[in-house]
């Protein structure tokens, strides 16, 4: 098959597995390059086959020679379709990890079900026996509760009043003004149940319970802040309020995990280029803005980057763990600095569709986006027939 990009909105619908490949190798290589991370050894990844879960599974793993276990949905390939970026670079890192000498499993399926989180646990203790840090980082629009069996949706909308800002098509460069009309109660609180942190929470019980929670175990989950210009839509909306509610869980699953030495803290990383972030109005256009200026000043992070700096100089550094007035691991410090917020509220007030090109990185954020499916990616020949069906080295 040969396989080209195919979008759909924010979205593309295939992915090229020797694209994923490569891209996964190079979040390996760099991580490989750095200083060895006296971090955890046996790691529990929930959300793993794509952006921060999947850059924090190759920094645990080849920063810090951990064993690994990825939680993620199953999406081989068809007849008719290629599987997903995620399935891809899953199926790369642990043919990676293999070749290292490190262990490294699968759990496909719904990680807000009962059954995949019981299943999980008992890989756990088959496999590894316990793990000393789990990562939460589960990303979706939908959420069937396994308690109630009802199912919800989240919004990306404002609260209290309409939002109106520019946006970008980054497939075109087009620049438009953009409404968002604010959210009902019931829609603030289904975000909150589909982002918030309900099912962080339920998993830490299910792995209490089962025992396989080792002594010191460490447990995160990911949030953002943002700038000013995108607060109405992020930190002030809905997303905001269900990242409010993960904040407090985390507090909870802290007090909890003292009996064991444990920790639960909540990382605030910068803007990055995800699935996720592509699907917000605003954001786009802000992270671009936010990339030329970072580049330009010799500061700007991918994924990986941010995640062997949360690994080797908050997590794991030589120091005590710093958190921020509330708790917070904050690694959005470059992203926030006065310096930085300045010149990208310059730029974005003198931003329009004839010189989005000249003012933001848009073309880089366009590349980083396809990237994420294994295409634009450099010595790849795109035109070559490649197989999509790839299988998964240690799915359980």
């Amino acid at each position: 098959m040969i396989i080209k990009p195919r979008t759909r909105g924010f979205i593309c619908t295939t992915a090229h597995p020797v694209g994923c490949a490569k891209q996964v190798q190079h979040q390996i290589d760099y991580v490989s390059k750095q200083p060895t991370i006296d971090g955890p050894k046996n790691v529990l990844v929930i959300g793993a086959s794509t952006g921060y879960g999947l850059a924090s599974r190759v920094v645990a793993a080849f920063g810090a020679g951990a064993n690994t276990i990825g939680v993620y949905r199953p999406s081989a390939a068809t007849a008719t379709r290629t599987a997903s970026a995620g399935w891809y670079n899953s199926a790369a890192f642990e043919q990676a990890a293999e070749a290292a000498g490190l262990k490294s499993f699968s759990v496909t399926g719904d990680a807000f079900t009962d059954e995949i989180k019981a299943k999980t646990a008992k890989v756990i203790a088959e496999k590894l026996g316990k793990v000393d840090m789990v990562i939460y980082s589960v990303a979706t629009a939908r959420r069937t509760d396994p308690r109630t069996g009802e199912t919800f949706n989240s919004t990306l909308k404002p609260i209290g009043q309409p939002y109106t800002n520019k946006t970008v098509n980054f497939h075109t460069g087009e620049i438009s003004s953009v409404t968002l009309e604010p959210a009902t109660e019931q829609e603030i609180a289904d975000t909150v149940a589909v982002m918030g942190g309900d099912d962080w929470k339920l998993w830490i019980d299910t792995l209490a319970e089962a025992g396989v929670l080792a002594d010191n175990a460490v447990t995160i989950a990911f949030s953002y802040i943002g700038s000013d210009i995108t607060q109405p839509i992020y930190r002030d909306g809905t997303i905001g309020q269900a990242k409010d509610d993960l904040e407090r869980t985390a507090h909870e699953l802290d007090q909890r995990l003292n009996n064991i030495g444990g920790h639960a803290y909540v990382i605030v990383s910068k803007a990055l280029v995800t699935q996720s972030s592509s699907a917000i109005p605003v954001v786009p256009l802000y992270m671009s803005t936010l990339y030329k200026v970072m580049k330009e000043k010799g500061i700007h992070e991918g994924t990986i980057e941010q995640m062997y700096r949360l690994f080797s100089e908050r997590l794991y550094g030589p120091d005590i763990v710093p958190v921020d007035e509330v708790g917070r691991i904050r690694i959005d410090d470059w992203e926030m600095r006065d310096d930085v917020q300045e010149e990208v509220t310059k730029l974005w007030d003198l931003m329009s569709t004839d010189n989005v090109f000249d003012l933001s990185d848009l073309s880089g954020y366009r590349k980083e986006f396809f990237q994420l499916f294994g295409f634009e990616v450099d010595g790849i020949n795109y035109e070559a027939d490649v197989d999509p069906a790839v299988s998964v080295p240690h799915m359980e």
